[in-house]
């Protein structure tokens, strides 16, 4: 029976499994699976992302399939309504701020006809691939990632630290940091 050798963090189980092999670090240039990341990514903060993807068909539900255009509409009774979800993280602000960035993401998406067209300047429209030996090589941010936040934050959007926005570049492929021997790469 032939194994693929896989990142190490990605071995919990099947579902890191599944995730790792056919979604992080792939390129993702559409807007609203780049809301979905966006989304996710903020809720994690503070929390691991196991807890977040075993969530995410909750989230998806909760947050009207990512429509940014429909939880740019999310009014107070739908926000105490998510509030009271125990399917999802039932943290006020991160709540409020999914919001408020599906509003400044619309808004980014008149200045740029994009957020695809935003993210992706940042590395002329091509993924970084770091070629990482380890998991020990991976940063958890980088300059690049704090220039992100930076211009975010200065755009509205909030839980957008360079920590969260270095994780969204790996999930987005905007950085390739499968290890150099994982067979994702090829």
């Amino acid at each position: 029976m032939e194994t693929k050798h896989r990142c190490g963090w990605c071995e919990k189980d099947d579902l890191y499994r599944n995730y790792h092999d056919t979604e992080w670090g792939k390129p993702v240039y559409d807007d609203q699976l780049l809301f979905e990341f966006l989304i996710l990514e903020t809720f994690q903060a503070g929390l691991s992302w196991y807890t977040i993807l075993a969530k995410r068909n909750n989230f998806r539900t909760a947050f009207a399939n990512f429509d940014y255009k429909k939880v740019a509409k999310f009014g107070e009774s739908k926000i105490q309504e998510l509030l009271l979800n125990a399917g999802i993280i039932r943290n006020q602000l991160k709540i409020r701020a999914a919001v408020s960035n599906a509003i400044a993401f619309m808004e980014v998406q008149k200045e740029f006809g994009s957020f695809s067209n935003y993210i992706w300047k940042f590395t002329d429209g091509k993924p970084i691939d770091n070629q990482p030996k380890t998991l020990r090589d991976v940063p958890a941010s980088t300059p690049l990632s704090d220039a992100i936040s930076k211009d975010l934050k200065k755009r509205g959007f909030k839980f957008v630290g360079t920590t969260v926005v270095y994780a969204h570049m790996q999930a987005t492929g905007m950085v390739n940091d499968h290890v150099v021997d994982c067979w994702t790469r090829g």
